[in-house]
């Protein structure tokens, strides 16, 4: 568990030929990353792909809990255009955020298999959309390898910070989240990581009678009497005014006040500014995943510090991910 300091009452509310071309195309695949990356997500929050660009659906044509466009004539797809447009907005909106590294390929493939072979939402109760979160992409190689993940998954958002971890990425994404989705707000906001097997539908059920407004929701913790002062960077939850409110927050950047533990500041912003009074603690459906393995729990709504493929394979296994593999003669498992 972190630790820190409790926080006090502020008064402030928060060949030469070749030697010459070189660094031009090195520059190509960044070039490359700022369009298909941040352009993209100015625009929409509706990224489509056969990915992880939308897990849980809010329309009635679904393939492996996606919402697709059925191919065919012209007059199918008509019928399919007029069908989404008269799909009714879903009881809730979600947004999850993966904070992760250009450099961990494996990690996110791995994930997107996690969250891609969940059971959808039924139509109408959420859409949850994940993205993985990095800052600028440096690297021209990581570049290049980042704008196919994002060509084929659609599921990329990239960040103007330089990559860190609590050096101030997570308040640059709940910042950033309220510009880039402004055409179409969500109810909710999620920060988590990529050592995280997040159950969709069991943090669905706990959000759809919460309230919509002022919400902080996660594993709380206590630096101090209160056990709920804090929620756990594992994952935690605010609402979308909550993640307005950081966003036009200027005295958060004023006081310099975005290097250090990042669950730990976020909710020392939010306990200063007096936001996010409906919280909620989720422990111990939220916990840390102990050395033997061996304290899965049924009613799971997130299980932290996947940190290799051994313990990730032991989380699947438990939660029987796999359960849907139809029969074949093209392999054969133990």
């Amino acid at each position: 568990m972190k630790t820190a300091s409790s926080s006090s009452s502020s008064s402030h509310g928060f060949p030469a030929t070749a030697s010459l071309c070189t660094p031009y195309l090195l520059l190509v695949p960044l070039g490359l990353l700022a369009v298909v990356l941040v352009v993209p997500s100015l625009g929409s929050s509706h990224v489509r792909s056969d990915g992880l660009g939308v897990l849980c659906h809010a329309g009635p044509s679904t393939a492996d809990g996606y919402l697709v466009t059925p191919g065919g004539d012209a007059a199918s797809a008509a019928a399919a255009a007029a069908e989404t447009k008269a799909v009714v907005r879903p009881e809730l909106r979600l947004l999850v955020g993966v904070l992760t590294t250009p450099k961990r390929y494996e990690r996110r493939n791995i994930v997107r298999l996690a969250y891609a072979l969940q059971p959808a939402v039924p139509p109408g109760v959420a859409q949850v959309d994940v993205r993985f979160v990095f800052c600028r992409v440096a690297d021209p190689v990581d570049a290049q390898l980042v704008v196919l993940e994002a060509a084929r998954h659609g599921d990329i958002l990239v960040l103007n910070c330089t990559e860190n971890m609590n050096d101030g990425k997570t308040h640059e994404y709940l910042s950033s989240v309220p510009r880039m989705f402004a055409s179409s707000p969500y109810d909710y906001v999620m920060k988590t990581d990529d050592d995280t097997y997040l159950r969709v539908a069991a943090l669905v059920d706990e959000l759809r009678h919460k309230p919509r407004d002022d919400v902080y929701l996660g594993y709380g913790f206590a630096v101090g009497d209160d056990p709920m002062q804090f929620m756990h960077g594992m994952g935690y939850v605010v609402s979308w005014d909550v993640a307005t409110w950081v966003s036009t927050n200027e005295d958060i950047l004023r006081y310099n006040d975005t290097h250090g533990p990042e669950d730990l500041l976020v909710g020392k912003w939010l306990n200063i500014g007096r936001r996010g009074k409906n919280r909620y603690s989720l422990r111990p459906r939220m916990y840390d995943l102990n050395w033997d393995m061996d304290n899965f729990r049924p009613d799971t709504v997130l299980v932290h510090m996947l940190k290799d493929n051994r313990r990730w394979a032991a989380a699947f296994r438990y939660f029987n991910v796999t359960a849907g593999l139809q029969p074949s003669n093209l392999y054969h498992f133990p």
